[in-house]
């Protein structure tokens, strides 16, 4: 009989062990939490009623245990330094060349990794089993927390493992969900206390409460994303680690990046940065690291930092204001996107009225609805996004949002990406759409069309005058039409048409840049025109081929392989070349018109004011003469040309003996009249 119970007590362990391994590290739960509650008390009664068959590792010793007298201080046997901070782009530039001089490397291997605003927590393991959790304190000496530790949600008593090392010190924060921060503060307002001000305050008061039973109540939460004192085990890089501690059963830092130079780096962090706003948690920036382990090593550390660690920080400024509604704006790609539709509010010296929402699934993670009060946070170069929901200020005349089922602008049934979060107007002519596309072409970042912003867009839309891309180089044959337009004359009709036609001449990176291919942005459309030449020798490249190329990656590759595959794409391709759009120069004429090939397998970086270049043209002329246009200056940096204001990258080149060329000598060497 006894046996019998074990084996349903050991069933019961394994089950709830699986379930909290599918909710806090899968993130992909199974059954409801009343069911879960349930296997809880199936599982505590028999402990209760069998006290020979207790466990300290047993989930149930997560719900918390008896209050305790007092916290011992506990030396750290590797020290918890702090991150060494950077504000500015220029000083990840500086830290990076710094890098590449200390280990003779042009690309370093980098892990990125979001900067979450939590408590740092040590999670020390012997033999599998959690015995200590410790607090950063003064980075030598914490405070030993275990008990309070035991009951964070995610945190495994007893690693997922055959063969546990013998020690093994994991390092994270203590966090509190949006959501649940919300709720706990609603809890506070309605008891008649004073609430706390964020998450971070919450978690950190909840981690030096004497009764852990009362810690529990606040919803803490473990993210790993550290390595300290370890026996018996070993990694070759930190992703390695990660993927090996999250096999263990230990949640980890989300949506984890990674990067090979500096490039590549700061294209992974843009994209990181850009999806802050759908995190489930407060984040104060971006940590990256070198991901060898045997680099950190090498470089080792100051008193106070590691020096193979940067986070790249933002200054968070926050506004409390409410929903006045709920829109959704159909972008170029087709992507459905609620936004915020808010009381304008003053946050760091701009107006916020309009907060985007991102997609279905985090309005209602968020659970915004139309009349909430709501915090929102305007960070760095992140655009105004809503935090979270002031449940507090809840009356109960609020409104709930229900997501179209079809686009509101042509009425098509919307899809869901396969696999992912966002929802589609399939309808490549849906208006919306075609303007954002129109749009998009014409700005800045692509084609810099002269005269063709939003509202002539528009007004050509409008009049039925344009239908697309192609049809925007057809305009001059509607020039009646055009002045009969109203609030347009003669001059603003001719600026529209000169910028199309001047158009036409620009570089092939960015007509790519300007024809809505997934992923494929002015750096990943400049790698590819350096590499091919054309747009139909692009064409004709398989996934293979344009994955081999340095920077472009299998989901860029497949994307662009996709597009010009497709009927769209090769239409569009040859509309636009019958145009007279620059479809590009073959690599091999493209360096015989230039003059030659002077700069061939050469590594040029351009900075500072040139007298006549524009950046970008300097850096297309070392293209066309077959050079590589480095964004830093390295060991492997052939030529500096440099202008007026030339900064670190000039003393720099001048430190490693780089040849320093200004205009004129820089003309001069690819054949070009000074």
């Amino acid at each position: 009989m006894t046996e019998d119970v074990r084996k349903q007590i050991d069933k019961l362990r394994a089950e709830l062990e699986r379930h909290n391994r599918l909710y806090y590290v899968e993130a992909a739960p199974v059954i409801a939490d009343r069911d879960y509650d349930k296997l809880m008390a199936q599982l505590q009664a028999l402990e209760q009623e069998y006290p020979q068959y207790d466990s300290p590792s047993s989930p149930s010793h997560k719900v918390g245990g008896e209050p305790i007298e007092g916290f011992e201080q506990v030396e750290h046997r590797v020290p918890m330094l702090s991150i060494d901070n950077a504000f500015e782009e220029q000083e990840l530039v500086d830290w990076d060349a710094g890098l590449q001089k200390e280990f003779g490397r042009e690309k370093l291997d980098y892990s990125i990794e979001y900067k979450i605003d939590g408590v740092a927590l040590a999670l020390i393991y012997e033999n599998g089993e959690l015995v200590r959790g410790v607090t950063r304190g003064n980075g030598a000496v914490g405070d030993n927390i275990t008990s309070n530790a035991r009951i964070v949600a995610g945190v495994p008593l007893r690693l997922e493992t055959k063969k546990p090392p013998a020690v093994l010190e994991i390092r994270g924060e203590v966090i509190i969900w949006n959501e649940d921060f919300a709720a706990f503060q609603a809890a506070q307002v309605a008891a008649g206390e004073e609430p706390f001000k964020n998450p971070r305050n919450a978690a950190a008061g909840a981690l030096k409460l004497l009764d852990p039973k009362e810690s529990r109540k606040r919803g803490l939460r473990f993210l790993a994303h550290g390595v300290g004192h370890v026996e018996g085990i070993a990694w070759k890089d930190y992703l390695a680690f990660l993927k090996s501690i999250r096999g263990m059963g230990m949640p980890i830092t989300p949506n984890v990046g990674k990067a090979k130079g500096f490039r590549q780096l700061m294209e992974v962090v843009t994209q990181m940065m850009e999806g802050v706003a759908e995190l489930p948690f407060e984040v104060d920036g971006i940590v990256i690291k070198l991901n060898q382990l045997a680099d950190r090593e090498q470089l080792g550390a100051t008193s106070k930092s590691p020096r193979w660690v940067r986070a790249y920080k933002w200054v968070r400024y926050e506004a409390e204001t409410v929903v006045e509604d709920i829109s959704i704006n159909v972008g170029k790609t087709g992507t459905l996107t609620p936004v915020a539709e808010l009381r304008p509010v003053e946050i760091d010296g701009t107006t916020v009225s309009r907060a985007s929402l991102h997609n279905r699934d985090e309005l209602q993670r968020l659970g915004v609805k139309i009349g909430d009060t709501v915090l929102v946070e305007k960070a760095g170069k992140i655009i105004p996004h809503v935090l979270r929901v002031n449940e507090a200020e809840r009356t109960g005349d609020e409104t709930d949002f229900e997501f179209p089922a079809q686009c509101p602008e042509c009425h098509s049934a919307v899809q869901q990406d396969e696999g992912g979060v966002y929802i589609r107007c399939p309808n490549p002519s849906c208006p919306a759409q075609l303007r954002e596309t129109l749009v998009f072409f014409a700005s800045r970042p692509a084609m810099d069309i002269d005269g063709l912003g939003e509202k002539m867009v528009a007004q050509l839309l409008d009049a039925g005058l344009i239908d697309g891309i192609p049809s925007l180089y057809r305009l001059h044959e509607k020039r009646d039409d055009l002045l009969a337009m109203e609030r347009t004359g003669a001059k603003s009709v001719e600026r529209l048409l000169g910028g199309i036609d001047a158009s036409r001449q620009q570089p092939l990176w960015r007509l790519l840049t300007g024809m809505n291919i997934r992923h494929v942005g002015q750096s990943n459309a400049q790698v590819l025109e350096s590499a091919f030449g054309t747009a139909t020798h692009i064409s004709q490249q398989t996934v293979e081929a344009l994955n081999a190329v340095d920077d472009i990656g299998p989901i860029i590759a497949e994307s662009v392989q996709a597009w010009f595959a497709s009927e769209y794409g090769s239409t569009m391709l040859d509309e636009l070349t019958s145009l007279g759009l620059n479809m590009g120069t073959p690599k091999e004429a493209r360096a015989e018109s230039a003059g030659g090939t002077a700069l061939e397998g050469k590594t040029v970086v351009v900075t500072g004011t040139l007298p006549s270049l524009s950046r970008e043209e300097a850096k297309q002329l070392v293209r066309d003469h077959g050079g590589k246009a480095a964004g830093s200056v390295s060991k492997k940096t052939d030529y500096l040309v440099a202008g007026e204001k030339a900064g670190s990258k000039l003393t720099k080149a001048q430190d490693l003996g780089i040849p320093v060329l200004n205009e004129a000598e820089f003309l001069q060497l690819i054949g070009g009249e000074a």
